[in-house]
């Protein structure tokens, strides 16, 4: 059977191939079920991870991340319709698009007008306003990855992808590259410190500089190289080849190239409001032909500034529910969990919480207890910012040094690593540190090198290489103790600290 006659998912039959790149291939395909066209992408774990990676720890934390990246609700995002494994690829569906990805339109129209460019990334800082809000970081912000639509409206791609295949930065493929694009690639990415917002506002950046000079702003022969420029030197003006360029817009983009996260603008809300007065104005000229981007701005679109919360609470006046079946719904829970449908399951585990603290009591162990399972299955769905608050209360449930407590603390702190939040993850690690390190608080030895691991990457990605630095050759001589040197942690650590060693 010929790739064209391949049937992905007992549902999707392949058709023609639209493009190829590192971690994997793009195919326009038949969907039998709904006599629809769609694209389906197909990536090969194998041969993006790193050495000693669970190639079914992947398919799981890809099915999360298209999960969670489905529930984000923009126009500028293109519509994913399943996801799933087929033998040892995993494949992404998602909605046909008819237009030309950012990169090609760019090729076609040199110079790109600046007009147009502003309009592509206020477009696209309409849709990151609504991806950082969830929170989730894009990670893999460039060209091949926007499509400009036949009516000029921009469409982001491949969102969640590259968290799936890079859990930390640093971790090279198997060709001994970093997984990413190392052109888009910012510095706290590159030293594999933890991302947040601000990583994709300095991709932004660079694609903007792309647009507006034809070229990205750091280039080089090696991956190693072009990271080195990325850390250390400053951007071309690019007034200095287009001098028509607006200085309000070069001003803009130098703040998101900025080294320091801190320089950088404070939100694609902040960057659109900056770039607004540089969109034209709806009437000021008639609509130009297809693939235009400044057409969608004829009638402004103005990213979201405050977005509802995922689950709003019940308005004080709203008469009571019926009194709902806690055991049924807690075996119904189950049953979701067994079958891998955790956002099902989080509504259910949610909606009972209060029906169960009115019956048993707010701090009764059956509400403890489901409000754990509620929190942990937050998290395995990626919903941090909801998983947080009912970490912070189980921990105040406990002693201070109680084992539970701390460990409902260490989950608090990973929630606000991945919200974009180094400072408060970094505080929260350290303060913990201490006290995972009493044996009678904590039995597992492994627990504290971990992490001391996550402070190291947290130092990294808030710009303290030398602390960094520090913190991993400490870090190491435990672990060879604890682990052996052929474990995992340590050889990963060698792995960073030769990095930061090329890098420094």
């Amino acid at each position: 059977m010929t790739q064209g006659e391949r049937l992905i998912g007992e549902r999707y039959q392949l058709a023609t191939i639209l493009g190829q790149g590192g971690m994997g291939q793009v195919w326009t395909a038949y969907d039998r079920r709904l006599d629809r066209r769609v694209a389906v992408k197909l990536l090969r774990p194998d041969k993006v991870a790193g050495p000693g990676t669970v190639a079914e720890e992947l398919r799981r934390r890809f099915v999360r991340e298209c999960r969670v990246t489905a529930q984000v609700d923009h126009p500028g995002l293109v519509t994913v319709h399943d996801a799933g494994s087929d033998g040892d690829e995993l494949y992404l569906v998602m909605g046909y698009v008819e237009g030309s990805d950012l990169a090609d339109h760019l090729a076609e129209h040199d110079p790109y007008p600046w007009p147009w460019a502003v309009a592509v990334v206020a477009q696209l800082c309409a849709v990151l306003s609504a991806v950082h809000a969830v929170p989730i970081v894009h990670r893999d912000l460039k060209p091949r990855n926007v499509m400009i639509r036949p009516d000029g409206t921009v469409l982001v791609l491949d969102l969640g992808v590259a968290s799936v295949m890079d859990t930390d930065t640093t971790r090279l493929t198997s060709t001994g590259t970093p997984i990413g694009s190392p052109a888009y690639m910012a510095p706290e990415q590159a030293m594999g410190g933890a991302v947040g917002p601000y990583t994709d506002l300095y991709a932004l950046g660079v694609l903007l500089y792309e647009l507006l000079s034809g070229t990205v702003p750091f280039a080089g022969t090696t991956a190693l190289g072009v990271l080195h420029r990325h850390l250390y030197e400053p951007p071309a003006p690019v007034r200095v080849r287009r001098p028509e360029i607006p200085r309000e817009l070069e001003a803009v983009l130098m703040r998101l190239l900025a080294k320091d996260p801190q320089d950088r603008p404070g939100s694609a809300q902040e960057v659109y409001e900056a770039l607004a007065p540089l969109l034209p104005a709806p009437g000021s000229r008639p609509v130009a032909g297809p693939l235009d981007p400044t057409r969608p701005f004829l009638r402004p679109q103005a990213p979201w500034p405050d977005r509802p919360a995922a689950v709003p609470p019940m308005p004080a006046t709203a008469p009571a529910p019926p009194r709902p079946d806690i055991p049924g719904a807690v075996d119904e829970a189950r049953k979701l969990l067994d079958q891998g449908r955790l956002t099902q399951a989080v509504d259910i585990l949610g909606g009972i919480l209060p029906a169960a603290a009115a019956e048993h009591g707010e701090h009764s162990p059956v509400v403890r207890s489901l409000r754990k399972q509620y929190a942990a299955t937050l998290m395995d769905d990626g919903q941090y910012r909801r998983a947080l608050p009912e970490l912070r209360r189980l921990a105040d449930e406990f002693p201070a040094g109680d084992p539970q407590a701390l460990r409902f603390r260490y989950d608090a702190a990973q929630c606000l690593e991945q919200l974009g939040e180094p400072a408060a993850a970094l505080a929260e690690y350290r303060s913990l540190l201490p006290l995972f390190e009493n044996h009678y608080a904590n039995p597992d030895p492994g627990l504290p090198l971990e992490v001391r691991r996550r402070i190291a990457h947290l130092l990294l990605s808030l710009g303290d290489r030398a602390g960094a630095h520090d913190t991993l050759v400490r870090l190491l001589y435990d672990a060879d103790r604890v682990h052996g040197p052929a474990h995992p942690l340590p050889v990963e650590i060698r792995r960073t600290l030769h990095w930061l060693g090329q890098v420094r």
